[in-house]
């Protein structure tokens, strides 16, 4: 559900910071599979911990966070091993191989990384095993703000995973080519036109670079869905209202107006030739290549993305680029007409759940208890440029010394939205994906790929829409 706009916005201070995060948290939130679970004849003495690996080979952070971790835990634990058990793969594909390695005890893993947008469809398959005796006897379970505790409930009451940390999203500029454009380097768009005009600008004075960058497609998974459409859908309208699930009548929206015009400036990006190649765009991969290659090298001038970004740049990354913060601009993403509060973000996270049928579950969440004490809390945040969940972590003068951008990104808690993460959120999600994809290719109009949503999401939900 949205957090609804406040009068005033409050500042990030180092005592507002927590109950910033607090809101921000609020929820309603290797390429082959291999033999890697606990069954029967699995070793009692190691745990099994999978997570999601970049698809790109430079960056290691979450890599190395983990190396640092296993090297702690082996060593505060004599006999115990920890097996670090990667998924390379984008996001979409990493969903998919993580559900078939939960299915059965022979794959199931130890420990695994669930986004917050698909935990609750595993709850409820049940994929994963509460965890609520382990944190009732974790003292630092009380550092983690309320409603980030909120993250991994289901509707059973119980907790199933552990968060690491959250996100905002809003607009990346290149400060470089909008000089060259003639755009200003304090850029701070007030509706959709602004965004559209500068990168209409964009094309006709700086040939040669992409104008606008919005994930869209199937290929690109949630991240079409939450960086690029949803943060477009809940700029429309007032506010007043989710414009994706009605929560009083607990049935998704169809039929929308507000669906419709986030589907036409989708439309709008790709058939004026504002964004990618549309074979770039559906590339699978591409997020890497944004980060990787079109930002560090000049050539995107509008990025519409996630806090997390400077992850890729820090030293070590493999992508290092430490003048990135003098490169680039950030803007906050306005609302369809500039209408209140001017401004929208969205926001998620990662959790550490225990397998239904891991074979060493008390093991795992001794792991998860190392990898959460407030140093490597601290030291991931950092690497990571997440924003931080445990109260005493955001407190810490160290998180936010010497990282551009994280006061503007929390700042952005005040207009933050969260995906209505309920069990059929993966499958509307798809849906969300496909409509892009129609409008994107020019294979479908926006009335032919709404229409089509509204049919799909009448399926996915078993008939539970209204209509708007």
């Amino acid at each position: 559900m949205p957090v609804r706009p406040t009068a005033a916005r409050p500042r990030t201070t180092a005592t507002a910071l927590p109950l910033l995060l607090a809101a921000l948290l609020t929820v309603g939130a290797a390429g082959t599979l291999t033999a890697c679970g606990g069954g029967p004849g699995s070793d009692p003495d190691t745990v099994r911990v999978s997570f999601k690996q970049s698809t790109d080979n430079k960056v290691r952070v979450m890599d190395d966070h983990l190396a640092g971790v296993k090297e702690q835990f082996e060593k505060a634990h004599p006999g115990k091993k920890v097996e670090l058990v990667p998924i390379k793969a984008p996001d979409s594909e990493y969903y998919t191989k993580l559900q078939q390695m939960l299915r059965s005890p022979k794959t199931a893993p130890d420990l695994v990384y669930e986004d917050t947008f698909l935990i609750n469809s595993d709850i409820t398959s049940g994929y994963l095993k509460p965890l609520d005796p382990y944190l009732a006897e974790w003292d630092d379970w009380d550092r983690f703000v309320d409603t980030a505790k909120a993250a991994a409930k289901a509707e059973d009451g119980r907790t199933y995973g552990v968060p690491d940390g959250t996100d905002t999203r809003g607009l990346w500029f290149d400060r470089g080519i909008f000089a060259r454009a003639g755009l200003p380097a304090d850029w701070q768009p007030r509706t959709w036109d602004d965004v559209l005009d500068a990168a209409r600008t964009v094309k006709e004075k700086v040939p040669g670079v992409v104008p606008l960058n919005v994930y869209t497609g199937k290929p690109a998974g949630e991240a079409a869905t939450m960086q690029g459409f949803q943060m477009l859908l809940y700029g429309t309208g007032d506010g007043s209202r989710d414009p994706l699930y009605d929560a009083s009548a607990e049935k998704w929206v169809v039929g929308s107006r507000a669906f419709k015009d986030a589907l036409a400036f989708v439309e709008t990006v790709y058939k004026e030739k504002l964004g990618p190649d549309v074979s770039d765009a559906l590339d699978p991969n591409f997020a890497t290549r944004v980060r990787g290659e079109l930002l560090p090298e000049g050539k995107l001038a509008i990025d519409l993305d996630g806090s997390w970004l400077p992850q890729d740049w820090q030293e070590g990354s493999g992508h290092e680029w430490p003048e990135w913060s003098e490169k680039l601009g950030l803007a906050a993403m306005p609302t369809q007409h500039g209408q209140a509060p001017g401004r929208v973000s969205m926001s998620g996270g990662w959790t550490w759940a225990i397998p239904a049928k891991a074979g060493n579950p008390d093991l795992a969440f001794e792991f998860v208890k190392t990898m959460q004490t407030k140093a490597n809390a601290l030291k991931w945040c950092i690497a990571n440029s997440g924003i931080a969940v445990r109260e005493d972590v955001a407190a810490d003068p160290a998180y936010a010394k010497d990282r551009p951008g994280i006061a503007f990104f929390t700042d952005l808690v005040a207009d933050t939205h969260y995906r209505p993460a309920y069990p059929a959120y993966p499958k509307v999600s798809t849906a969300v994906q496909e409509a892009m994809e129609g409008v994107t290719t020019g294979d479908r109009s926006v009335e032919e790929a709404a229409k089509g949503y509204d049919e799909e999401l009448g399926s996915a939900t078993d008939g539970r829409v209204t209509r708007r």
